[in-house]
């Protein structure tokens, strides 16, 4: 007996030493295994302020694969992998042998191949390895390699592999991607319809194809589910529902928001950028510039920042109309392209002038004809207006006062605060300083920069970094934009400007503007939170015959704000001690401003343009028997005579009503400012006789009937 004990113990113990030594070798060859790369080259992704996909890239064989770790997807897919894949993925070390036998053991059996036994780290293996499911020897090598992975991961390391490397028909690759392109939204949130279908692509990608064999899909897809619900995973109710759903018939679109901006953020290494962009709001903006845009005509396009001046932080970016469409150079990513701002620095100047203290928004400046140097500048609509308040010329945009005054402050100083506001003007290729030109729209600015312009005079003159980068914008570092009191008061005055025909009434503080040839229109406006800036032109520079900042992109500024927020952020109340008092009752020095450096222009003498001497006038009957007279050049204000007679009108304006009491001679003078005068007389006649079409003559030339 004590023979046979011995040797029964060394006959155990032998099988022992055996299993032991057997296992040392495994346990070696697996050590020994060369693994390749595990970390797959991933789609490098652009994502708004709460994590929502802005935009993503290929990688570069063209395939879409979106990071994705298993706390980023929805747990019912995972339960319903797992449950249809790999039940004891938490219990094996790789290799579920139980399941590698009883598949040996089936297709001994059947004599075909009836299951694979592969738990989820051999598929990975296989998936990391591009290896062939079927061959033998590809069978051992996903053994050693299963075996390697959990040497050296965990098990949630594995199954994020699996979660990233899956493939599910076409060129996409990993479960987020998969429900992006199936489903149009984030695994996150996934149906027990969808989570099935999920599980069930991946062991046959292409013939399950929803798009192309949705009864297949479908088929594939309820097995799954009747799996789970066997499994516990669902109940009776819910599998009877998720099998009735549809499966999709089509791939959709990944999202491509801001896509300038992720074209600049873009480096080619597979990283995720973070932005502070809305979601919500950047494709509200983008549907609502691109349907302005095709509004207005053929070739154009328009672009659009919204910014939160109190933070710096870019809540929404349009490049252009519609980056796909060619024919309006969508590709050009409008919000950096330098561009004539036309009257946008206007209220920069005026500021200045308040901030040194020699004008206030009450001032009163005269509105005539002027020459700095040889230069002659006129108003956008060629009239002059006489004497106005500071605040009344910069809400109508005169060009004349704010060249007096950008005269007075000084061109470079204006300059200097660009810069100091974070912008970066182009000036023109002179060799020469800037002159006075720049104050009317004559340098180079993107609307990027003109955005932080307004941005640091809505933020009380503090300079402002605009940026769609966390934690890149906010308070720039350097000396004041405008004192505080100046900013107020440009806002103050910016804010009385009215709004667009037709818009929903709100307190912004707004500005227009329209480049030279009206190839750039403009408008900028900032409540007590939010400053949006819109530009509306072509990309190519070319004019576009009408197009206005005032008719065009103030609607479109304040249909953003409505889209931002249903109403207005209040403007702030004056910062302290401001200067508000009427014109009367300023400091004798502050109520009237006197350009330096300017002269009266020797205007030419006024001409009547309407009627023409000598002209014959058939006279209408009732209130269309009121003739329009007009003047063309002279200086207002403008007095009018008939026969002698002074004839009401307003003085400044170029043209008066007039009444004739009956037909005759009449003799019409009319005399400007610097008392030149000229004088036209006319025919009066009687109205032709009904059916009779009536004509104007002269005795040197046909005019033209009418007022």
């Amino acid at each position: 007996m004590r023979r046979l004990a011995r040797r029964l113990a060394a006959g155990l113990g032998l099988t022992v030493l055996g299993w032991l030594t057997a296992g040392a070798v495994l346990d070696a060859w697996v050590a020994r295994t060369e693994l390749p790369p595990l970390a797959p080259a991933m789609s490098e992704t652009v994502t708004a302020r709460d994590g929502t996909l802005l935009r993503a890239y290929t990688v570069g064989d063209g395939t879409w694969r979106l990071p994705a770790g298993p706390a980023e997807v929805d747990p019912g897919y995972i339960a319903q992998l797992l449950a249809w894949e790999d039940r004891r993925f938490a219990r094996h070390d790789g290799v579920d042998w139980l399941a590698l036998l009883r598949a040996a053991a089936q297709a001994l059996r059947h004599g075909r191949i009836v299951s694979g036994g592969s738990t989820l780290t051999m598929q990975v293996a296989r998936l990391i390895e591009h290896g062939a499911p079927g061959s033998l020897p590809a069978k051992l090598r996903q053994i050693r390699v299963a075996l390697a992975l959990e040497q050296r991961l965990g098990k949630d390391e594995i199954l994020a592999l699996y979660l990233a490397r899956a493939p599910f028909g076409g060129n996409v690759e990993g479960v987020r991607a998969a429900a992006l392109s199936w489903f149009g939204h984030e695994p996150a949130r996934l149906s027990p319809a969808e989570a099935a279908l999920l599980v069930a692509l991946p062991q046959s990608p292409e013939t399950r194809r929803p798009d192309r064999f949705p009864e297949a899909a479908r088929i594939a897809r309820n097995r799954v589910l009747e799996r789970a619900a066997a499994r516990g995973l669902i109940d009776a109710r819910t599998l009877e529902g998720a099998r009735a759903a549809p499966v999709p018939r089509a791939r959709i679109p990944f999202p491509m928001l801001a896509p300038h901006l992720a074209d600049r953020l873009r480096s080619g290494d597979g990283a995720r950028h973070e932005t502070t962009l809305d979601a919500g709001l950047q494709a509200r903006l983008e549907r609502l510039v691109s349907a302005r845009a095709r509004a207005l005509g053929p070739g154009l396009s328009a672009a659009m920042i919204v910014a939160d001046h109190r933070s710096g932080e870019v809540l929404a970016e349009v490049g252009s109309a519609d980056y796909l469409d060619t024919a309006r150079r969508g590709f050009v990513d409008m919000t950096r392209a330098p561009r004539s701002p036309g009257s946008l620095l206007k209220p920069l100047i005026y500021g200045l002038a308040f901030e040194t203290g020699i004008a206030h928004p009450e001032t009163l400046i005269e509105d005539r004809p002027m020459r700095f140097g040889a230069w002659e500048p006129q108003n956008f609509d060629h009239a002059f207006h006489g004497t106005v308040s500071l605040r009344r010329a910069l809400q109508m945009s005169l060009n004349i006062p704010a060249v007096a005054l950008l005269d007075a402050v000084g061109p470079a100083r204006l300059m200097a605060r660009l810069r100091r506001a974070g912008a970066r003007p182009v000036l023109p290729d002179t060799a020469g300083p800037p002159g006075l030109a720049i104050g009317l729209g004559g340098l180079g600015m993107s609307l990027h920069d003109l955005a932080t312009l307004y941005a640091g005079i809505a933020h009380g003159g503090v300079p402002m970094r605009l940026s769609a980068l966390p934690g890149q914008g906010g308070d720039a570092a350097g000396p004041r934009l405008l004192s505080a009191p100046a900013a107020w008061q440009v806002g103050d005055v910016l804010a009385g400007v009215a709004p667009p025909p037709a818009a929903a009434p709100r307190r912004v503080a707004y500005k227009t503007g329209t480049s030279y040839g009206s190839r750039d229109a403009w408008a900028i406006g900032f409540d007590g939170a939010h400053v949006i800036a819109v530009w509306i032109g072509r990309a190519d520079a070319a004019a576009v015959p009408g197009a206005l900042g005032a008719s065009e992109a103030a609607p479109l500024l304040f249909d953003a704000f409505g889209r931002l927020a249903p109403r207005a952020t209040p403007l702030p109340p004056p910062p302290g001690p401001v200067l508000t008092l009427a014109n009367a009752g300023l400091p004798p020095p502050l109520r009237r401003f006197r350009p330096r450096g300017a002269a009266l222009a020797a205007a030419p003498g006024p001409e009547i343009a309407w009627p023409p001497d000598g002209a014959r006038i058939p006279l209408a009957a009732g209130p269309a028997a009121a003739l329009t007279i007009r003047v063309r050049d002279g200086r207002p204000p403008y007095t009018w005579l008939v026969d002698g007679r002074p004839l009401p009108s307003m003085p400044f304006d170029r043209a008066a009503r007039w009444t004739p009491a009956g037909p005759g001679f009449v003799s019409i003078s009319v005399i400007d400012a610097s008392g030149a005068a000229t004088r036209a007389r006319v025919r009066l006649e009687a109205a032709a006789p009904a059916g009779l079409s009536a004509t104007c003559s002269g005795p040197l030339r046909p005019v033209t009937c009418g007022n």
